[in-house]
């Protein structure tokens, strides 16, 4: 062998690329036409299959060596932009340097015909290695394909993966990765953008299926599972639907992005209907009723995955030849396994459905319900009609499941999962399924819903204290807290109806309470929290809460403490189960202080007592003494500070500010400080200056250029004139470390308002791609407070960078003092209000132009 060995010219590899790009795009003409996936994934497999091989021919390698296809490709299917996954076998740990060089060439010639390459070099012992630590690299090579080259070496090859492998610890370890891919997708195939490859629902779960079944030698079709009796005929069927589906979802997703693309984004779900033939209706975009159908089969592809795992995993377990223990007349424990005692059970007792999860509930020994069980639940969902509903047995049932003290979520998920839940809550069923494109919002209703319930009840278990200290205190001292559980499932029920769903989910949750036989005070909370369920949001994000009269107002609205308890702990569980990026400290401390002012006054305090006033300064008092100031040295700062000033600031940022600038109350030069916020993550600065023009204007501008996001702003003028404004930023793109930065805020922000330096204008930024296909319709709205003497301008807009600026300098240029400024934002939506006072607001004219230029350059 000779390094002079021959090698393919560039006339041959122009050859072999053109041979691909032909037909690449024969095949998607055929597709178009056809529709047939399996037809284009095994043939776009033939078409590569022979590239390589010509390609393997003209780079002369050794007819030891062993070309294997493996993963995907190995199975025979590649989607038109997949990875092309190879293995090359070497006979020996060493290959000569020729070998290597040959070898090196090969894979770079590929990548020069435009395949994206995964692949490996390795031995057969090598593979065992890696294969015995790895269960991925297994499952790659259970499906491998010999390309070309020896084929004693891939005999070799095969035979040592069959004596070394073991089955049952693939399966349970492929269970467990199946697990943990689930977490990653929060266990749900229900998300607004889902991944069809990976997330629960998509192909993976049925590729796990097969690579199961193989490894267990029960065969790699689904006509196979039929034939094993693992599955039914009727499932069979299901199962060629759906993977049909799931195939055509991800083939078009591919050409539509012109790349691998396996995520169902916003940008694509459009054209993806479009590629479907699905138009909109009256009621929904075409791209809704894509995902009703993407959520219909990734939900029946959950289903089929847990019955046929479980039927493996049963034949390993050897259940079907341990002793059943008998439970009651319809059910029995199976190998940790709730079992019906035949196949007729729920026809001859249709209870016994909502019977089974309750038994779930009530034994803890169980660890799930035998394959037979789910499979009679699902097709049982039928018999749950009118007269089922009226059953005092199946109320007094599913009344119970939610008074049990474990299991709630568990079973709420597993009666949504087979319907039994949207079949015995019809107003529940018309939701399942349904977006929301709103934009903080990153599950369907239903799933947010049980989100929610699960947030609730996650509150009432004593290992979760920790994280909830207050809400597990208040839920072990609420009175029968199911019927929590009960007002947060019925708390979205009405949405995508048109109108109000707080007053549409009204009527629902009152005939359910009181067909079920709820006492009057338990059926005037729920349906009282399912109306009022946005409104201690609404209150604590965008009222001021140093105001005694809102404080009083909505204390009044929530009338006792039960329901003002009820709603905060509500209102918290809502919150968190929308999106993990709308939740904040910042949001739970106003809550908290929403609630505990609140509660106080319904205690019997005055607003002023409420709200602690004489309490806090002493607290703050105490703060200073610990840190060293002697008593009465805040005096002189203090004499300049209103009472608005301590109900508008918390204990901590009051001694805070009193220990920076108790020295210097009345100097001349601006005064900037910065800390690593003690709620949220971020920066809190806190500008203390004789008051200058635009001042909030500047400051905006500053944040934005240094590309940080305004959490929240409080803006305050002492007695004696000067500025003592405060905030809270982060930067969105970066987890980096905020101390790095406090030295440069602190003397460049000092140095630029001292020297009255310009503050050059933010950039205007970037809009998510979510708000270019859902785009938000700014709205503006001034009105003036309870008292008349200011007004409160509320701005819903798509939220981006430099966003505060743009209205802080559209109010400087009308001449409008800024009093306060409440930031909320909700995934990409901001809803953000000002109160605000000017005497050229009491001009409509005025009004009106200043409502119109806010308009205009809230746009996007």
């Amino acid at each position: 062998m000779s390094l002079s060995a021959p090698t393919p010219d560039r006339g041959q590899i122009d050859a072999l690329r053109k041979k691909l790009a032909e037909g690449n795009a024969l095949l998607r003409q055929t597709y178009e036409t056809d529709k047939r996936s399996a037809r284009l994934l095994q043939g776009r497999s033939r078409l590569v299959d022979g590239v390589l091989g010509e390609l393997w021919q003209l780079c002369a390698l050794p007819p030891e060596v062993t070309l294997v296809a493996v993963g995907g490709y190995g199975r025979g299917e590649l989607y038109p932009y997949s990875d092309v996954d190879i293995l090359v076998l070497m006979p020996t740990d060493e290959p000569d340097e020729v070998l290597r060089g040959k070898v090196e060439r090969y894979i770079g010639f590929l990548w020069d015909l435009g395949l994206d390459i995964g692949h490996s070099v390795r031995t057969v012992d090598e593979c065992m290695i890696e294969s015995a630590q790895d269960v991925t690299v297994m499952t790659t090579m259970l499906e491998s394909r010999r390309l070309t080259g020896s084929l004693p070496l891939y005999r070799e090859f095969l035979r040592r993966i069959y004596i070394e492998f073991n089955p049952e610890s693939f399966f349970h370890a492929k269970c467990a990765e199946q697990e943990q891919r689930y977490n990653r997708f929060n266990q749900t195939p229900y998300a607004l953008e889902p991944n069809c490859k990976e997330s629960p629902g998509g192909l993976r779960d049925l590729q796990v299926i097969i690579w199961i079944s193989l490894a267990a030698g029960l065969g790699t079709r689904w006509s196979n599972l039929a034939k094993q009796g693992l599955i039914t005929r009727e499932e069979m069927r299901d199962l060629n639907a759906v993977e049909r589906f799931m195939q055509q979802v991800r083939i078009r997703l591919h050409y539509i992005a012109g790349r691998r693309e396996d995520r169902v984004i916003f940008d694509v779900q459009e054209a993806l209907a479009r590629a479907f033939g699905l138009e909109a209706t009256k009621a929904k975009r075409a791209s809704e009723v894509m995902m009703q159908r993407y959520y219909r089969a990734a939900k029946k592809i959950t289903q089929l995955n847990t019955l046929i795992l479980q039927n493996i995993g049963a034949r390993y377990a050897q259940i079907s030849h341990t002793e059943s223990r008998p439970i009651d007349e319809h059910f029995q424990i199976t190998g940790e396994l709730l079992d019906i005692v035949d196949d007729q059970v729920f026809e001859r007792h249709p209870p016994a459905m909502l019977e089974s999860y309750l038994l779930m509930q009530k034994h803890h020994e169980l660890k799930g319900m035998s394959a037979r069980t789910l499979r009679a639940l699902w097709h049982g969902r039928k018999l749950i009609n009118a007269a089922f509903r009226r059953d005092p047995v199946n109320r007094a049932n599913f009344v119970s499941i939610f008074q049990q003290p474990r299991g709630q979520t568990h079973e709420l998920r597993r009666m949504n999962q087979y319907e039994t839940l949207g079949a015995y809550i019809p107003a529940f069923g018309r939701i399942v399924g349904q977006m929301q494109h709103d934009l903080f919002h990153v599950y369907t209703v239903d799933q947010h819903i049980l989100q929610v319930v699960r947030n609730v009840r996650r509150f009432a278990l004593e290992e979760h204290g920790h994280e909830y200290p207050l809400m597990t205190r208040l839920m072990a001292e609420f009175q029968r807290p199911w019927v929590l559980y009960l007002a947060a499932l019925f708390h979205d029920i009405a949405k995508g109806r048109g109108g109000d769903h707080s007053k549409l989910g009204m009527a629902d949750a009152r005939r359910f309470c009181r067909e079920h036989g709820f006492v009057k005070e338990d059926v005037e909370l729920v349906v009282w929290l399912v109306e009022q369920h946005l409104g201690m949001s609404q209150v604590a994000q965008k009222k001021d809460l140093a105001d005694p009269d809102v404080i009083r107002n909505f204390a009044a609205m929530a009338g006792t403490e039960r329901r003002l308890t009820a709603l905060y702990l509500l209102t918290h569980a809502d919150i968190r189960g929308t999106s993990p990026k709308v939740w904040n400290g910042w949001k739970g401390k106003l809550l908290e202080d929403l609630f505990m002012a609140s509660r106080q006054l319904l205690r019997g305090d005055t607003p002023q007592q409420a709200l602690g006033l004489d309490e806090r300064r002493e607290q703050v008092r105490e703060r200073l003494r610990f840190y060293g100031l002697v008593p009465d040295v805040e005096n002189a700062l203090w004499a300049d500070l209103d009472t608005v000033y301590f109900l508008r600031h918390d204990i901590e940022e009051i001694a805070w500010h009193t220990r920076m600038l108790y020295h210097c109350a009345h100097t001349e030069r601006p005064i900037v400080k910065a800390r690593p916020s003690p709620i949220e993550k971020g920066l809190q600065v806190m500008v203390y200056t004789p008051d200058q023009k635009d001042l909030f204007v500047r400051l905006c501008a500053y944040f934005s250029r240094m590309g940080y996001t305004i959490l929240d702003a409080k803006i305050h003028t002492t007695n004696r004139g000067y500025a003592l404004d405060s905030f809270v930023v982060f930067d969105p793109g970066h987890d980096s470390d905020y101390r790095d930065v406090i030295s440069l805020i602190e003397h460049e922000l000092a140095d630029k308002l001292a020297n009255q330096t310009a503050i050059d204008a933010p950039t205007s930024g970037r809009v998510s791609r979510q708000l270019k296909h859902f785009p938000i319709t700014p709205a503006v709205s001034l009105q003036p407070d309870e008292r008349g003497q200011r007004f409160i301008l509320s701005i819903v807009a798509a939220d981006r960078p430099g966003l505060l600026f743009t209205v802080a300098r559209t109010l400087a240029e009308h001449g409008i003092n800024l009093h306060t400024a409440k930031i909320a934002t909700l995934g990409e939506r901001a809803e953000d209000t000002f109160l605000v006072s000017s005497p050229s607001l009491e001009n409509s004219g005025k009004t009106v132009q200043l409502e119109s230029d806010l308009m205009e350059r809230l746009r996007v």
